[in-house]
């Protein structure tokens, strides 16, 4: 795994404002020193605010953690990366990212941060009809601006997130300074084993979102109850016979097959049940069992939440 980035980290994705301090302050606590956060979950300002008392309160050094941030779609032009870059830092409290990612492969028009920020998906959304506006900029020109980050020492490491096989290909043919990472949904029920072995052949570690599945998607309608993986009858069986919870299962069978991960929650019992899945490995007629359960859902997909939420149609999976 990428060097000294822990493989459990704390995803801040969803969780609310006027909790995310607290919540930070009680994850470093707990154990965690992985933050994932990115521009576009609007609560980078809470999240900074959080690492600086649990730095104040010596919980952890800023040479102890791992913060990931992301480089949203509306700033992919080359002279907006750095001033995303810089936002992103300001908000955080931080003079470097240890990670900076592409948040999607997906350019839009650039909405100025004095206008609106975070600028989400619309270009303008007291319009008539609110639509995302496409930009045409290479991703070539977007990455050459991220490579330009590490030369500055804004960031530590460069990545990608959600990018296929044919993007990865095509990022590796002209990256001057290779990405470090691929963050990607995984989960049992989409395995995605064809592009995690082909982010392994290129040297490029993997990062799972999602890894509980349908969990953080039932309140955005999105997935059903009847999808949770919590429930599925491999994992159920493997925490009875390991005696642990269906969710430490499924991110132990997440660190087994190689990659990190990025759970979610704002519960201090629950952060420290995640963090807690290093005292049992699950065999390899479980991990087979479970990962059997792939069925290619998509929970987080463009092409589906783009149209019904922005009126707009916008797939970048087949």
């Amino acid at each position: 795994m990428l060097n000294g980035m822990p493989r459990i980290g704390f995803g801040l994705w969803k969780i609310p404002q006027e909790e995310t301090a607290d919540c930070v302050v009680e994850a470093v606590r707990a154990g965690y020193r992985h933050f994932d956060s990115a521009a576009d979950y609007a609560n980078e300002e809470q999240t900074g605010e959080g690492l600086a008392r649990a730095m104040s309160e010596g919980l952890a050094g800023r040479e102890d953690l791992w913060v990931t941030s992301k480089l949203w779609n509306t700033f992919h032009a080359p002279e907006h990366v750095e001033e995303a870059c810089r936002k992103s830092l300001s908000d955080l409290r931080l003079d470097y990212l240890d990670l900076y990612l592409v948040h999607f492969p997906i350019a839009l028009r650039h909405v100025p941060i004095e206008k609106r920020y975070p600028p989400e998906w619309v270009y303008d959304p007291d319009a008539q009809n609110p639509r995302m506006e496409r930009a045409a900029i290479p991703l070539h020109e977007t990455w050459a601006a991220m490579e330009a980050l590490v030369d500055s020492g804004l960031v530590k490491n460069i990545g990608v997130c959600n990018y296929n096989t044919a993007l990865i290909h095509d990022l590796m043919s002209y990256a001057r300074i290779k990405p470090a990472m691929l963050q990607i949904e995984s989960h049992p029920y989409l395995t995605q084993e064809r592009l995690i072995r082909l982010a392994g052949d290129y040297g490029i570690d993997v990062t799972a979102f999602s890894p509980l599945g349908a969990q953080s998607y039932f309140e955005l309608d999105m997935a059903s109850e009847g999808e949770s993986l919590l429930k599925a009858a491999p994992v159920m069986v493997a925490a009875d016979a390991h005696g642990k919870t269906p969710a430490q299962v499924l991110l132990r069978w997440g660190i087994q097959r190689g990659t990190a991960i990025i759970p979610k929650t704002t519960k201090p019992d629950r952060m420290r049940e995640n963090l807690a899945i290093d005292d049992f490995k699950l065999s390899q007629v479980e991990m087979a069992a479970i990962s059997a359960l792939n069925q290619n859902r998509r929970f987080n997909d463009p092409g589906t939440f783009t149209e019904v939420a922005f009126n707009t149609f916008h797939p970048i999976y087949d």
